[in-house]
């Protein structure tokens, strides 16, 4: 995947193939959309081969969007939305809210005599900890486990799942046909009266995540250091599922104050495909998502990264075989040469004819990988092209990144070969067909373009911006971004040779 955005880049958008105008008002006769007077938008596509609907529900908010001192807060949400509501997935739910709210209290003494410092009584901490594990004891006795995923699998649900990502939150399964109504009644619900069940659990959950995907992972804690020193202001520096420290002292009162601020219905887009009546989808969109309440949008992010004046440098002691990550400053996905990032992606490392392959891996081999990714961490604010490198053995970091400024000055220097900006632009267009056939798939892009471009259509007329991008184009975005006091770097070191150890090769 070259992107970590849910925006599809190159390989995905410019799988359209032949998809011209024609195509496109072809496609728009089964799609049908309509905002319920709460603001929450909805995209249905009718398709009628197999009695399947995939649903896809669009949260315009992300980590990016976590509080300072709650990093983790947006993943921790999505962990509570498959919790239920007090109906689902607890047993009497009046005393389960009691018992709910009990494990708060012992939680707030317990803090408030942390909170004390040095002054702090070690027994009365350990009391307060005692009576904190006897109060989520309680709880538990209420909760039925799985609850809410399991009459999803119990009525045929399949594909059950959901992610956070930097720019927004995602939730997304399938159901049979004659279930569609179950699922209006199951989105909306977990929406409506969320329950903060098992909270303390999934925090544990969401910090062991943190650990094994960040701290023992090489690449992992490399990405975090490339984002903390690429990005000095904007939030695009903080950690997707949040720093350690802040996931250990998240309240249910952070994912409450979360939830209200965020999951708004106007900051929710809901797109459905496959065998439904838009007719019926309409009514049953009103009966129950109708029941959230019109509230504002939330403000965005407005921090804006300052522009980088020099280059900047990180090492990350590892024994891991050496990896480098060179990244680039560049704009937002809706700024005019976003296509043409897409289009360099394509041109350096989409498949065995692209130019970091041939180069580095085939002909030289001093590289064991060599990739671009054309946005990290996310799209919807200015962000990074980045470089993934792995040296072959007998071959150092500092080998592998002279070839790769070599080829970058050559970008600069020498406009590409029309040829092989029209093999990447075919390349391109061959990969969405297979996604326009898969009902996830396709409501998967049509929130996602709806909500990032303002229309989902431009999954369809983005392919005209990629067909526009010229071999002039490639040139002068390399020579206005490649750039030195533009660039940062972050490579493995061994721990034994941390000084200067960016020489060291694979071994």
């Amino acid at each position: 995947m070259k992107s970590i955005r849910l925006i599809v880049p190159l390989t995905a958008v410019m799988c359209l193939t032949p998809l011209g105008a024609q195509n496109l008002k072809e496609f728009e006769k089964n799609v049908t959309e309509f905002t319920l007077q709460n603001g929450m938008h909805f995209i249905v596509l009718e398709r009628h081969a197999a009695p399947v609907v995939s649903f896809h529900t669009y949260v315009n908010a992300g980590s990016v969007d976590d509080p300072k001192g709650r990093t983790g807060v947006a993943h921790m949400f999505e962990h509570m939305a498959f919790k239920g509501t007090p109906e689902i997935g607890g047993s009497y739910p009046a005393a389960e809210k009691l018992a709910l709210a009990a494990i708060e209290k012992a939680y707030d003494d317990l803090e408030a005599e942390k909170r004390k410092g040095p002054r702090a009584d070690e027994a009365k901490i350990k009391a307060a900890e005692a009576t904190l594990d006897k109060a989520i004891a309680k709880a538990n006795t209420y909760v039925e486990p799985n609850m809410f995923p399991r009459i999803i699998e119990e009525n045929g649900g399949v594909g059950m799942n959901a992610s956070t990502s930097e720019d927004s939150t995602n939730y997304y399964y399938n159901f049979p046909a004659n279930r569609t109504e179950l699922w209006f009644y199951l989105e909306s619900a977990r929406f409506l009266k969320p329950q903060f069940r098992e909270f303390y659990k999934e925090r544990s959950v969401v910090r062991e995540e943190r650990r094994m995907r960040t701290e023992s992972d090489p690449q992992g804690k490399l990405v975090e250091q490339l984002l903390g020193v690429s990005f000095a202001a904007h939030p695009y520096r903080v950690p997707g599922v949040g720093w350690a420290s802040d996931i250990e002292n998240l309240r249910v009162a952070d994912a409450k104050e979360f939830y209200e601020k965020y999951y708004v219905a106007s900051n929710i887009t809901i797109s459905i495909a496959g065998d439904v009546s838009p007719a019926r989808i309409r009514l049953m969109a009103e009966m129950y998502f109708g029941r959230l309440p019109k509230k504002p949008l939330p403000e965005p992010v407005i921090t804006e990264e300052p522009e980088q004046s020099g280059a900047r440098r990180v090492e990350v002691e590892s024994p891991s075989q050496p990896i480098e990550l060179i990244a680039y400053h560049r704009p937002d996905q809706n700024d005019k040469d976003d296509a043409v990032f897409d289009v360099i992606d394509g041109v350096l490392s989409a498949g065995r004819t692209s130019i970091l392959y041939k180069t580095l891996v085939r002909d030289k081999q001093i590289a064991l990988a060599a990739q671009a990714i054309a946005t990290l961490p996310g799209g919807k604010y200015p962000n990074l092209f980045v470089f993934f490198l792995v040296p072959n053995q007998g071959h150092s970091l500092a080998d592998i990144e002279k070839e790769l400024d070599s080829i970058l000055d050559n970008f600069k220097k020498e406009k590409i070969d029309p040829a092989m900006l029209a093999r990447v632009k075919t390349r391109t267009r061959a990969g969405l067909i297979r996604q326009l056939d898969n009902n996830s798939g396709l409501a998967q892009l049509l929130a996602s373009y709806h909500v990032n471009y303002g229309d989902w259509r431009r999954l369809f007329t983005s392919l005209e911006d990629i067909d526009k991008v010229t071999v002039d184009d490639v040139q002068r975005v390399a020579k206005q971004y490649f750039t030195t006091q533009n660039r940062t770097v972050a490579v493995t070191v061994q721990p034994a040779a941390a000084e200067g150890a960016s020489e060291g090769g694979a071994k």
